[in-house]
């Protein structure tokens, strides 16, 4: 996929994740949304190797009981419909995230 597109698929997961927090209800992701609005919004963009490695990385942050999008592409441009392109973990704790993603490149 290109820059854009990937561009594109990571501003999808960043506001789906926040959307999902919002809706959630849960008072500690709402605190960790809160802190991270008044800290910067820090983002960090980082590349797996693989559909498999995506995967499970989210379900992993899913097991963790942190706040995750995986966002599945509709297929209208660059990729097949259902390409799973992104995963968004987070706001929340950098030791939480470091502790799924710590060993993943920069993108």
């Amino acid at each position: 996929m290109g820059r854009g597109k990937a561009a594109a698929q990571v501003a999808h997961a960043s506001c789906e994740a926040i959307f999902k927090i919002m809706e959630s209800g849960d008072h500690r992701w709402l605190s960790w949304l809160s802190a991270w609005r008044r800290t910067g919004q820090e983002k960090v963009v980082l590349r797996v190797d693989s559909e498999d490695e995506l995967i499970s990385v989210y379900k992993r942050a899913l097991e963790r009981g942190l706040p995750t999008s995986l966002i599945v592409d509709a297929g209208r441009t660059q990729l097949k419909p259902g390409t799973k392109t992104t995963v968004a973990i987070g706001p929340a704790p950098e030791e939480l995230i470091d502790a799924i993603t710590g060993h993943l490149k920069l993108y």
